[in-house]
């Protein structure tokens, strides 16, 4: 059984997902975005989808990036 790099668990239906040449072994999708999903800069959730990319920040949402300062940044074109 492969053991979760996240938790602890060992499992026997463990993935393994590869970032950056490492590899990271989980035994849930829970347990990768806990490990591996970038922070928002403002808010500090996990970003899940596509976020905001800014300065070299990332940001779950347009409002967190314009808490921070960020023009221009939108959710949605009207």
């Amino acid at each position: 059984m492969n053991t979760c790099d996240c938790c602890g668990n060992s499992y026997d239906k463990a993935f393994q997902i590869m970032v950056g040449g490492t590899s990271y072994t989980f035994d849930c999708f829970e347990c990768a975005i806990h490990k591996l999903a970038p922070v928002c800069a403002h808010c500090a959730c996990r970003i899940v989808g596509h976020g905001i990319e800014a300065g070299g920040a990332f940001y779950c949402c347009a409002h967190c990036s314009k808490q921070e300062g960020v023009e221009g940044a939108i959710d949605r074109v009207a």
